[in-house]
């Protein structure tokens, strides 16, 4: 079944969810799922609403008319079409088992999303790449390189019209114009409880402080490090036994889990961003 997903958000209001819900009654929509949530602390609303896609509407028609409709009581929207599947390209360094997750998931139809191409600053994937039947671009990176490989990269999304990036273990700092043109987009993995242990090596400042839970963060990357809004996190409890190995071991299915989790979501158009955090609706609508 073909959808329509809308997700709306505005400052709350009496007579919101009448409002939205017979906009697209009137227009013979049938429902599927509605989820909705106010935060009283700021009195912001939002809401994710889904519609069967039967075709009899037009989609830019519908846009249209949303728009006035949003305009006269202050909406701010977004919109995606389930035959429209999110093309997602896929950010490698050397490390295998984020990329090799999502692309497993893509093949299995567990995410349902189209993965056209891999980008990694070393050739270390580009076997991976190979066994699912992608193509592979090789773009080294130096401090004086920078700025020309960023531009290759985006030369490239544009080519493969890409919706979302993922930065699957990619060891490198993005630029601030890079995650600015693309705020919103950029979904990274942080092999950390974030806002615990940023930067580098975060199993083994872990380690050093003897806690007894690590995790992994999934987040929309920003100009500052590790501090963009969360989508996912997970945690698993260790012992005052376990390594520094040990942890990175026990990371990497965090890492996995976490990562999956956070592109599903957006790729089912189930966040809104706002401010430093995120809503993230419930999974299965």
């Amino acid at each position: 079944m073909s959808a329509i997903v809308f997700l709306i958000q505005c400052k709350d209001q009496k007579g919101l969810v009448a409002g939205i819900t017979s906009f697209f009654a009137e227009r013979q929509f049938n429902i599927l799922h509605c989820q909705q949530y106010t935060d009283t602390e700021v009195g912001q609303y939002f809401m994710r609403i889904k519609l069967e896609d039967d075709g009899s509407f037009n989609h830019q028609q519908l846009e249209v008319e949303f728009s006035e409709f949003a305009d006269s009581i202050d909406l701010n929207w977004s919109v995606r079409y389930s035959e429209q599947p999110y093309r997602v390209a896929l950010l490698v360094t050397r490390a295998s088992h984020c990329p090799y997750d999502l692309l497993l998931r893509e093949l299995e139809g567990e995410l349902k999303c189209d993965i056209p191409l891999i980008i990694g600053n070393h050739r270390d994937l580009e076997d991976m790449a190979r066994q699912f039947d992608k193509p592979f671009y090789h773009l080294p990176i130096t401090a004086e390189t920078k700025q020309a490989q960023e531009a290759e990269i985006k030369r490239l999304l544009a080519d493969f019209n890409i919706d979302l990036i993922v930065m699957a273990r990619y060891m490198q700092i993005l630029s601030e114009e890079f995650v600015n043109e693309f705020s919103g987009r950029i979904i990274n993995i942080h092999h950390g409880f974030l806002p615990a242990f940023q930067g580098a090596k975060p199993y083994h400042q872990a380690y050093e402080r003897g806690v007894k839970i690590i995790g992994a963060t999934a987040h929309y990357a920003t100009a500052e490090l590790d501090d963009g809004p969360i989508i996912a996190q997970d945690v698993q409890h260790v012992q005052h036994d376990n390594s520094p190995q040990d942890l990175v071991m026990m990371g990497k299915d965090i890492e996995r889990i976490v990562l999956a989790r956070a592109v599903k979501a957006h790729i089912e158009h189930r966040i809104i961003i706002n401010g430093r955090r995120t809503i993230v609706f419930s999974e299965g609508a």
